[in-house]
């Protein structure tokens, strides 16, 4: 499994979201940037921090010209209930074989939980920036937020 790298193309991917319909990668190149940050478990304390600190600037986001996707191993029905408790304005996609985390190589963290990291890949999708932290929830926005303002 090779894990991604800055500068590669981001691997297109179909999946599940809260709502059941089907989203691709492809659906946004040519039209916006993506943040798609890999998450261990929906309504977990880490999970729970990291997704409402991307709640909470998703207008910023959005003024840069960027989509921001979650994605965990739940199914769609945990994605909407956990979306609605915390008011998740953007998409969160169900991985439920891991299919996706494996496609980016997104590794383990302490070789048990699904790792915790965030990819910021750009309208033509190339990957211009990877931020893995398993503890540090709101660099994940910060850091994404940073390389949207130097990309544009």
């Amino acid at each position: 499994m090779m894990a991604l790298k800055v500068g590669d193309r981001a691997p297109d991917f179909t999946l599940p979201s809260q709502s059941g319909e089907k989203v691709s990668l492809s659906d946004f190149l040519g039209k916006k940037a993506v943040v798609v940050y890999f998450y261990p478990k929906d309504d977990t304390p880490g999970c729970t921090a990291e997704s409402c600190a991307f709640r909470d600037s998703y207008e910023v986001f959005k003024q840069a010209g960027a989509e921001v996707i979650g994605i965990s191993g739940d199914s769609p029905q945990s994605h909407q209930s956990f979306a609605s408790k915390y008011k998740l304005p953007f998409i969160l996609l169900s991985d439920t074989n891991n299919q996706v985390r494996k496609l980016f190589g997104v590794p383990a963290t302490l070789f048990i939980l699904p790792g915790r990291v965030t990819y910021v890949i750009d309208q033509e999708g190339i990957v211009k920036h990877i931020f893995d932290s398993a503890f540090d929830f709101k660099a994940h926005v910060s850091e994404s937020l940073k390389t949207l303002e130097a990309v544009k």
